[in-house]
């Protein structure tokens, strides 16, 4: 990885903020069939869930899981009273048809290569052979991403790969608090736009958009068994754990938590002192990354006097 430039590896990208866009980049560039479903056992899940009190309002924070196994259920008593109970459901950005179209025009804008130019082209030997490898890895061809730039290329592969690890978009867990909203005809905020996230995983630089993307596709298959490891934390509702495993994963990438986690969840905490100061009830769906740590959310709002039940 490149020091001071966010991370795409896959510890990242499924316990990302961002990753309901590069589930939603995955659709709208990749036409690859999904991995054959595989019967499993249910699995049980009991993730955390905290509760924010002011004078006027109840907030809960739910810390989402992107992708996840078919076979996770993860609707415990207390979160789901909790949904029930919420007005107003937030996410990091819109999640609807409008959210779609916002990030296709980004990728319209932002994501290809010179006409004439190929993904493939850029790469020297060494770093061809470890693309090819990824590209199998994740069950793609080639043909799927040669007119795409390498940071928008990146995401796919990691998305892709993730899935044919039976990790699967429609059961993550934002898309399932969003269908729930909807249907609920529950109001629902956001806290950013498609081309703020988006933006943060697109180097202004091309060399070193390039050379993350060669340092992206040496780890490219690394974190597999860390990432059981922290969906099987998540699951127990084991935010120590989760937060410990996040660390492992950014603690040589600084740059990478100020720009991801640590900047967005200060600006997070601006709006929510908003919704807190009113009368309601408001349930927070967001990377799990964000919750966890002396620098999530809660105990920063712990910081700021309100009192936060939870782990």
């Amino acid at each position: 990885m490149v020091i001071g430039e966010p991370v795409r590896s896959l510890l990242t990208i499924l316990h990302s903020p961002l990753t309901a866009f590069f589930m939603l980049v995955f659709a709208l560039l990749c036409a690859a069939p999904a991995s054959a479903q595989v019967q499993m056992a249910k699995i049980a899940a009991h993730p955390a869930l905290w509760t924010v009190h002011s004078k006027t309002a109840t907030v809960y924070l739910f810390g989402s899981i992107h992708l996840l196994p078919a076979n996770v259920v993860w609707h415990t008593r207390e979160i789901d009273r909790a949904m029930e109970s919420a007005t107003t459901f937030m996410f990091e950005a819109p999640l609807d048809a409008a959210g779609k179209a916002q990030v296709a025009d980004f990728v319209r804008e932002h994501g290809s290569l010179p006409k004439g130019t190929t993904l493939r082209s850029l790469l020297p030997p060494q770093t061809l052979a470890d693309y090819q490898r990824a590209l199998t890895a994740a069950d793609l061809v080639p043909e799927q991403l040669d007119g795409e730039r390498p940071w928008l290329a990146a995401i796919v592969l990691d998305v892709a790969y993730l899935q044919h690890m039976h990790y699967v978009v429609a059961d993550g867990v934002d898309l399932q608090v969003f269908a729930y909203a909807t249907a609920h005809n529950k109001q629902v905020r956001t806290f950013e736009t498609p081309a703020q996230q988006l933006s943060l995983f697109m180097p202004k630089d091309k060399k070193l958009e390039l050379a993350e993307f060669t340092a992206d596709l040496k780890e490219f298959r690394s974190e597999e068994s860390t990432i059981g490891a922290m969906v099987d934390a998540w699951g127990a509702g084991d935010a120590k754990s989760v937060g410990r495993l996040m660390n492992k994963s950014l603690d040589s990438e600084p740059g990478a938590r100020k720009i991801l986690i640590d900047d967005r969840n200060h600006n997070w905490i601006k709006i929510l002192d908003g919704v807190l100061a009113k009368p309601g009830v408001s349930f927070v769906t967001v990377g799990t990354g964000h919750l966890v740590g002396p620098g999530g959310v809660p105990a920063l709002l712990r910081k700021q006097g309100y009192v936060v039940d939870g782990p």
